[in-house]
């Protein structure tokens, strides 16, 4: 199964609330040295912009997994220009702020955030890979 599948899975499983960093984090534990225990557990608390509407869990679940694959800060900086530019906003609070005046619903634009970051770190990880 591939990262984005595993996510796209955790995202769909209704007996279980996967944040957005744990849904970014868990597909990419094995690979970087986590059990999926561990990677639920590490972004336990950064879902909701870390529990009050500041940075989105999907951001600081790729920054993680960034950091953990021993990427360069490039890569992070990369990242985080990618997400502004596609989505005007790192915190969480002003992402549902824009997705509700869009008319979208709070879990179709998470799923779609979670989805663009496993997206950057597929493209990241695979590259480093060849």
């Amino acid at each position: 199964m591939t990262p984005m599948e595993k996510t796209r899975a955790l995202r769909a499983d209704a007996n279980v609330h996967y944040n957005c960093c744990q849904a970014v984090l868990i597909p990419f534990a094995e690979k970087l040295g986590l059990s999926e225990e561990q990677a639920n557990d590490l972004g336990a608390h950064f879902g909701s912009g870390m529990r009050h509407g500041s940075t989105c869990g999907a951001l600081t679940g790729a920054l993680m997994t960034i950091g953990l694959a021993k990427e360069s800060s490039a890569a992070a900086i990369a990242l985080l220009a990618r997400f502004k530019q596609q989505n005007g906003f790192t915190d969480c609070r002003d992402l549902l702020l824009a997705a509700r005046e869009r008319g979208q619903v709070k879990k179709d634009n998470c799923d779609e955030l979670v989805y663009q970051c496993v997206e950057f770190l597929e493209e990241l990880l695979n590259e480093q890979a060849q």
